[in-house]
């Protein structure tokens, strides 16, 4: 019954751009499977109401379905596609934009006890559960304030600081939780993450990476692959290539500039790494990306 609900919910407040009325809160709708694409994954709560989605981070494979929700926890490099969908049954799921600054303050409002034990080390930037029912019931609650405006900006607050508490009391609630402590693991790996993204064409060293984020190497290099799934040079080289492609599908003649411009060197390595990464050279690529601009995008 609450999926229903929140089926329907979410298919009578979709808009085109998959906005909604509250700030944060976004409504999918995806009428037929896709084919994956690159984007950033943004640290987020999905939820799948109806219809599949498959996601790939480094070297792992998440799946999730009705009844289940995704958390990125760490801004990552990743590709996803709708694996189940179609006009009858389209895909509907919802995403809500995790804010540190909200984790903390609950954080800061438990009382002793009410948070479970944490547990050491990083965790994996990406999570899949499945729903408990208080998390589904939070979340239901929130849609119905799209058909209540006079409640809305008093209310939908609320219902998103209970859901921020289901999830960080819930089977993520480790991961979540170091979303919102300033000197966690994972906050440590985000803010290398985040030089990596901001500094993805120049080189760079582990050792300053690891010095950036208070670690020794050996620690820094063991959390950054826990989160990421990859190495932190394959983390480079993933945000120079989803880079390319997007200076691709605006400069489709030009794809010896756009390698020099994500960083590589040489025109051959660019072609060599691009087409592992994508299954085909960008030279073949940027014509289909140049009709079809969106396979470039999220």
């Amino acid at each position: 019954m609450r999926l229903d609900e929140l089926r329907a919910l979410l298919a009578r407040h979709v808009r085109s751009d998959w906005t909604t009325a509250i700030d944060g809160v976004l409504i999918s709708k995806v009428e037929q499977p896709d084919p994956p694409s690159v984007s950033m994954s943004g640290t987020v709560l999905a939820l799948i109401a109806q219809g599949a989605k498959r996601l790939r981070l480094g070297d792992r494979v998440y799946d999730y379905r009705p009844g289940q929700y995704l958390v990125a926890s760490v801004d990552l490099p990743v590709t996803s596609h709708f694996t189940e969908a179609s006009p009858q049954h389209p895909a509907l799921g919802l995403g809500l934009t995790l804010n540190p600054s909200a984790i903390a303050q609950l954080l800061l409002r438990a009382g002793p006890g009410d948070l479970p034990r944490a547990t050491g080390g990083a965790h994996p930037g990406i999570i899949v559960s499945d729903a408990p029912d208080e998390l589904l019931d939070a979340v239901i609650r929130l849609l119905r304030l799209l058909d209540q405006p006079r409640d809305r900006a008093v209310l939908a607050p609320l219902a998103i600081r209970e859901i921020l508490w289901r999830l960080i009391t819930g089977e993520q609630g480790t991961a979540v939780r170091q979303l919102g402590l300033a000197d966690s693991s994972l906050t440590h790996i985000a803010r290398a993450v985040q030089w990596i993204r901001d500094h993805y064409t120049e080189p760079f060293r582990v050792e300053d990476l690891a010095r950036l984020s208070g670690m020794s190497v050996s620690a820094f290099y063991r959390n950054f692959q826990a989160v990421a799934a990859t190495s932190p040079i394959q983390f480079q080289k993933q945000i120079r290539l989803h880079q390319a492609r997007l200076l691709l599908a605006v400069h489709p003649d030009d794809v010896a500039g756009v390698g020099h411009r994500v960083g590589y060197d040489s025109p051959a390595q660019f072609s060599r790494e691009y087409r592992r990464h994508y299954g085909t050279p960008p030279s073949q690529d940027a014509p289909r990306l140049r009709h079809s601009p969106r396979a470039a995008l999220p």
